[in-house]
This record gives structure tokens, sequence and C-alpha cells, in this order.
């Protein structure tokens, strides 16, 4: 590994990222509102950690957001809770070092508000992996976009209560065992409109990973770049789901 790749990993060692706001169809719903989210930056490590389903403890909204079937639905990322860290913070919304795919998930609940993130049944709706001809990942188009990514709820779901999962996957350092770092948080919806569909192709999260997953265990420096040596790269987990003609 080269001396500059090492500095790279030492400057950008703390700079983490946190899903901390909602927005439906381009209407922000507020910092933490309907949201379960980490307190602290901090990544999972392990595939296996109960806290890979909705991130590590920190703050959970009472409140229970309205969408509809086929709404656009962004996830805000920063680098701590309220966005940069101090002004012009480098390393907001999260360090350009942090490559990786994003991928949103959704799971069927009783009651967005109070229901237990473990045990539940995830379809994965939407990812933003990684062009292996511009050699941009997820995490570049997030950065991109002032800290937002984007899913949409999909046309044909059932209506009822849904957790939305949207998980930072950065492989910066996955060249070692546990060295990929997770990053996410859960969005408490109410969906209505659609149809009747019910996805019954499911994972459970954690279990949906391996540890030495082909896309959790990877080298993507290649001559000191983090573009995978331009090679297609696939996010873990089931693809997104699709809708029944």
């Amino acid at each position: 590994m080269k001396f500059s790749l090492i500095m790279i990993m030492a400057v950008s060692a703390q700079a983490h990222s946190i899903f901390q706001k909602l927005s439906v169809n381009g209407v922000e719903q507020g910092q933490l509102v309907g949201l379960r989210a980490p307190s602290q930056p901090n990544p999972v490590y392990d595939v296996w950690d109960q806290q890979l389903a909705c991130g590590l403890p920190g703050t959970r909204s009472n409140k229970v957001i309205n969408v509809k079937a086929g709404d656009r639905i962004g996830a805000w990322w920063g680098h701590v809770i309220g966005g940069p860290q101090w002004p012009n913070d480098p390393d907001h919304p999260i360090a350009s070092s942090h490559k990786g795919p994003i991928s949103t998930y959704m799971a069927r609940v009783d009651n967005a508000a109070t229901t237990s993130p473990n045990g539940l049944r995830w379809f994965k709706i939407h990812e933003d992996s990684f062009n292996p001809s511009t050699g941009k990942w997820g995490v570049d188009n997030m950065i991109a976009n002032k800290g937002w990514s984007y899913a949409i709820i999909p046309w044909c779901l059932a209506p009822g209560h849904y957790l939305l999962r949207q998980e930072l996957l950065a492989l910066h350092s996955a060249y070692s065992n546990m060295g990929a770092q997770f990053y996410q948080s859960c969005a408490q919806l109410n969906v209505s409109g659609g149809g009747s569909f019910v996805p019954s192709q499911t994972v459970s999260i954690p279990g949906a990973y391996a540890q030495n997953d082909p896309g959790v265990l990877i080298q993507i420096w290649v001559n000191g770049i983090p573009d995978n040596g331009r090679k297609s790269y696939t996010a873990p987990g089931p693809r997104p789901m699709t809708c029944p003609a």
C-alpha cells in the first residue's frame, strides 16, 4: 500500500456520517422527524450486529410520515447531527474518501413508530452502486447532491406502515476483515395509494450479508485510486424489487 493511501486513511478515519432528515417530493420533513437515527456518526462493522438494522442507538421520533406510493423520498446525510461539524467542514456530508454504494430497503410493519427493527423482513427498493465507466460511487452522487440520496416508493406497494432503511456502505478500508463501514438510519412511513403488492422475496437484517461477501470484503483501491479498477461491482444483498407487470 502506498504511503499516500495510508495518509488518506488516517486523515479520514473519523470522517463519518448520519442519515438525519427525510424529504417527500422535495419537501423536507424536519431534522430527525419521523426517524430512528444514531446520535453519533460511527459505523457498524459486524454484519451480524443487531444495530445493522437501523443504526447505533440515538434518537427515535414518535412521528410517522405520510407518503404515497410513487413518491420520491430523499435521505439527507450529514457529518454530525445538524450537518457540518464546523463552518466549511471538509468532511460534510461525508469524507470523499468513503467510497461505496447507497442502498434503500423497506419492511412492512404493524406500527412504524413502535415496532422493533429486529426480526423484520426487508426488501430493497433502490441502490446507487458503482458506475465502472465513470468510476463514480453512490456516495459520490450523494456528495454532489449536497448530502441527498433519493429513492422512489414503488407504485405497486400495498398501503400500510413501513420502515424505510437507507444504508451507506463505505468501502475505503474494506480490504481487511470487518473493514467495511455500514451507516444507516430508518424512517417511519405510512404508505397510501399504490396497489396491493407485498414483496415475498425478503431478507433479514442482520442476515442479508456475510462478512466475506464480495461486495463487503473488497479492495477498491487500484494504483492509489478508489475506482475498483473500473471493474463492475455488485452491492451486497438482494437486487431491488420490481413491480409485477
